[in-house]
């Protein structure tokens, strides 16, 4: 199994910038892909972004991209989301998780950190 721990979330205002971490533990070697995902209030969990582990590659959201960056340490295991120019809209929990290939579901999924931007 691959454990997920994210943190970092927290309140800010709108225009300013966050960088969540997502430290993965267990058997990191089996997997390909992390992603971010957020859940908003009354809403459906959203992707975000996605970086694997061996090449670096990323990809993201039309609403996120631009504004946010997702990289790795692979070192630590560890993978960042950092959010810049953040809005109101952004005010989730956002959830990282990680998938074994390129085709497969995200099948491990962490506790989630809540960030709030505010107006």
């Amino acid at each position: 199994q691959v454990q997920l721990v994210e943190s970092g979330g927290g309140l800010v205002q709108a225009g300013g910038s966050l960088r969540l971490s997502c430290a993965a533990s267990g058997r990191t070697f089996s997997s390909y892909e992390m992603g971010w995902f957020r859940q908003a209030p009354g809403k459906e969990r959203e992707f975000v972004g996605a970086i694997s582990w061996n090449r670096g590659t990323t990809y993201y959201s039309d609403s996120v991209k631009g504004r946010f960056t997702i990289s790795r340490d692979n070192a630590k295991n560890t993978v960042y989301l950092q959010m810049n120019s953040l809005r109101p809209e952004d005010t989730a929990v956002y959830y990282c998780a990680s998938k074994e290939t390129v085709v497969s579901a995200y099948n491990y999924w962490g506790q989630g950190t809540q960030v709030t931007v505010t107006s």
